[in-house]
């Protein structure tokens, strides 16, 4: 029948891609090294250092999702082939519908798969923190914040990340103006650099008894979470540490003691603060690894030869240099100004749906084609 020879030849035609894909995805490198750590989980003493077992043991989880995803692909094909076979051996038009949903699951498949080849920079592969920043304006710009923060956190659900908040200040009515959360995840960095900047905001304020539009900013600032034997020494010395009462929700221990911590680095001037955990201690190691996210952050940017694998960070916090706006009368859209790419389903977008607008910046990095400004 002719559509089951129709979909035979786009099945052919997507094979290639499918079998590059080996090659693309690294499959014989990771193979190799899931024997490896398999072979180090098996020596005696591995649960003695209980972090780094667990690490091995995380990284092994993700070799295996990217083999066994791969040959899940090519499973979905051959069925795929022998269902249009069938289908013409039997004449049954009713296995169309089902060879067209199958296709367009693997077609999508692949694209995804496609697009994590992209993440070839050295902390692509890292947990990813995000620290949100309200502008100017008060109320609008503190709610535009938490908005922001919603926005992400609904992301990282979407895609069965993690996400913890690790600092929240309120703001003064509504919103916040500050919080930091860790996205936890294979590749969450390398997701979600492309979002750092300043995101502009257009709507009718809620907060505004005479409805009128107004122009709200935020700012997000992605880093990656790097571990502690990362090439960069922090001594007691280098910093000044703060506590405080922990305000917000969390519950009655952290108001009731002094657990929040705040560190300031001197030669940096870079402040961080945790409020979160139950602990003084724990609340003391967070903020050192947010100190040294921010630290080799800088690194980067001071150092040429490392910028082009940390690209989403080069842009500056400041208003006017907004990456995307968010426009939500008197029309409905998101764009992007560095990539063009937009979007008039708002609500989805606020709702998580950022894999258009991260895919378009990584294929515009990939091959230099970003948006005339």
């Amino acid at each position: 029948m002719l559509q089951f020879d129709e979909y035979k030849v786009k099945l052919n035609n997507l094979r290639p891609e499918l079998d590059e894909l080996d090659q693309a995805l690294g499959l014989d490198t990771a193979r190799q090294e899931v024997e490896m750590l398999e072979s180090e989980s098996a020596s005696d003493g591995f649960w003695d250092n209980l972090e780094k077992a667990q690490k091995v043991q995380q990284r092994v989880k993700n070799l295996r999702d990217k083999i066994e995803g791969q040959e899940k692909r090519k499973t979905q094909w051959e069925d795929l082939m022998t269902l249009c076979e069938l289908g013409n051996e039997m004449e049954d038009e009713s296995l169309v519908p089902e060879v067209e949903e199958g296709f367009a699951k693997l077609e999508s498949a692949i694209e995804e798969a496609k697009m994590s080849t992209l993440f070839t920079g050295e902390y692509d592969n890292s947990n990813a923190i995000l620290t949100f920043h309200a502008g100017a304006g008060g109320t609008e710009a503190q709610d535009w914040a938490q908005m922001l923060f919603r926005m992400y956190t609904r992301w990282a659900e979407r895609h069965g990340f993690t996400c913890k908040t690790l600092d929240y200040l309120d703001g003064d009515e509504a919103g916040l103006k500050s919080a930091t959360i860790l996205i936890e995840g294979e590749n969450a960095y390398g997701h979600l650099r492309s979002e750092h900047g300043v995101h502009r905001l257009v709507r009718v304020s809620p907060f505004d008894a005479n409805a009128r539009r107004q122009t709200s900013f935020a700012a997000v600032e992605v880093m990656p979470d790097l571990p502690e034997d990362a090439d960069v020494e922090i001594r007691p010395e280098d910093y000044e540490m703060q506590v405080f009462r922990s305000s917000g929700a969390g519950g009655q221990h952290i108001n009731k003691t002094s657990s929040a911590v705040r560190l300031i680095h001197h030669a940096t001037g870079i402040v961080v603060s945790c409020q979160t955990e139950r602990s003084q201690f724990q609340n003391k190691d967070t903020c050192l690894r947010m100190l040294r996210a921010k630290l080799v952050e800088l690194k980067m940017q001071q150092h040429a030869e490392k910028i082009s694998d940390i690209k989403g960070v080069q842009l500056k916090i400041e208003w006017g240099s907004q990456i995307r706006s968010y426009v939500f009368m008197p029309y409905q859209l998101v764009k992007d100004n560095r990539t063009a790419y937009e979007t008039s389903n708002v609500n989805a977008v606020m709702d998580g749906d950022l894999d258009g607008f991260i895919n378009a910046y990584l294929k515009a990095e990939a091959t230099g084609n970003w948006a005339e400004k």
